[in-house]
């Protein structure tokens, strides 16, 4: 885990730059910014959150505090999904590549699961590519099985696999207090 954990936060329209740069960065075809506006400003079941870079620890002194410069947003990794229903379908999840194997992605992942059962959602489910090994891993970690396969699903010709989680009645373990 980072030494500070990242503060994660709802997509801004400001946030679009440094998302896409991490899209890029992270997928073979990743999303217009005009994807990214749609659900932002259009999409009401689309439910989209950002981490951010925790920010350094604050002087001391209230006079201090005052006037240190507000530091920008400092977008590391992104998640988003659609509220299908009652199905949270998790469309994008990704971390910037400097911030990768820090935990980051299961903050992400963890929060979104969150908010889904916070809006009633009963299940969660999302595609990954096959060759994606470490996501598989994580999102088994969390419980999803995988249910399906689609064939040739990414515009390379890669296949997905299909995996879903079944929320519980009572809060699962990596529920966050």
């Amino acid at each position: 885990m980072i030494a500070q954990a990242p503060v994660i936060a709802p997509m801004r329209l400001e946030d679009l730059p440094q998302v896409m740069a991490i899209d890029q960065a992270s997928f073979p075809q990743p999303w217009t910014e005009q994807s990214y506006r749609f659900e932002l400003e259009e999409n009401h079941n689309a439910h989209f959150i950002v981490a951010l870079e925790a920010p350094p620890t604050p002087h001391p002194g209230w006079l201090q505090r005052w006037l240190a410069p507000a530091t920008p947003r400092k977008v590391i990794g992104f998640a988003g999904f659609w509220l299908v229903v009652d199905e949270a379908h998790i469309n994008t999840i990704a971390v910037h590549p400097h911030w990768r194997r820090q935990g980051i992605g299961e903050r992400l992942l963890t929060a979104i699961l969150e908010r889904a059962r916070a809006i009633n959602a009963v299940s969660a489910t999302l595609e990954v590519r096959v060759s994606n090994l470490p996501a598989q891993k994580m999102y088994a970690k969390f419980g999803f099985v995988e249910v399906g396969r689609r064939k040739r699903y990414y515009r390379d010709g890669e296949d997905a696999l299909l995996m879903t989680l079944r929320f519980e009645p009572n809060p699962p373990d990596w529920q966050m207090s």
